[in-house]
């Protein structure tokens, strides 16, 4: 009989391969800015507030704060580097005001995580007290990267159009919570359980929005406006 170890082994697989997943659902995103040569209305703040999100896991799944947490270092630590790299296009090809707010995140994202680490080094001496306090800061910032496409599900019902709200992002945002939830109750860890309980939630309420409000994008139309922006962009260099 396999034992509960094993599964969980294999769940955390899993959750890696469909987090690997979610973390590279928006490439066909980025390959359109790049041909456009702008973010035209795509909003970075999912991608800045996962790049947090993937710091702090990986810090949370080292041997001195949360042991035999193997997996989650390894797909928070490829998630990290992803993300670096999508905000490093958002910058490339955003308007000044845009590039300036996005450096203004990241400045203060570094600043937030070396006094976090600092802190739980320092003044915190034990696996359980530096798993309890990082959890729970992992927690909030999990729960950011899951709400962040708040902003772009209010432009959707705003505007009826699910243009902006690429719709692999929303399917595998809620396979990466399933799972992740099925991995934290089979050896329970409450700081992995919510967030990604919360994330399949998310991921449900983002579907049922593109379902509502697909037959009413104005596809051509949005692809007229963007190629516009481009061509003006292009004429202006």
């Amino acid at each position: 009989m396999v034992d509960t170890g094993t599964i969980r082994t294999v769940v955390g697989i899993i959750g890696n391969v469909i987090s690997l997943g979610l973390f590279l659902s928006p490439i066909p995103t980025f390959w359109r800015i790049i041909k456009l040569k702008t973010v035209a209305d795509f909003k970075p703040d999912p991608y800045v507030a996962t790049l947090l999100n993937c710091a702090m896991w990986v810090f949370y799944g080292m041997p001195f704060v949360h042991p035999d947490s193997i997996l989650v270092i390894t797909i928070n630590g490829a998630g990290l580097v992803i993300e670096f790299i999508y905000i490093t296009i958002f910058i490339i090809y955003s308007p000044g005001s845009k590039r300036k707010k996005i450096f203004i995140a990241l400045v203060t994202e570094v600043i937030f995580f070396v006094i976090v680490v600092f802190v739980v080094l320092y003044c915190f001496h034990t696996t359980k007290r530096r798993s309890l306090i990082v959890g729970i800061i992992c927690i909030v910032f999990n729960i950011l990267m899951y709400a962040s496409p708040l902003t772009i599900m209010k432009m959707v019902i705003k505007t009826k159009s699910v243009k902006y709200m690429p719709f692999y992002l929303s399917l595998t945002n809620l396979l990466n919570g399933v799972v992740w939830v099925v991995y934290a109750l089979l050896k329970f860890d409450i700081n992995i359980l919510i967030p990604n309980g919360l994330g399949a939630i998310s991921g449900i309420i983002q579907l049922i929005l593109y379902a509502t409000f697909y037959g009413t994008t104005r596809w051509d139309d949005d692809d007229d406006e963007i190629n516009s922006r481009s061509e003006v962009q292009m004429s202006n260099v």
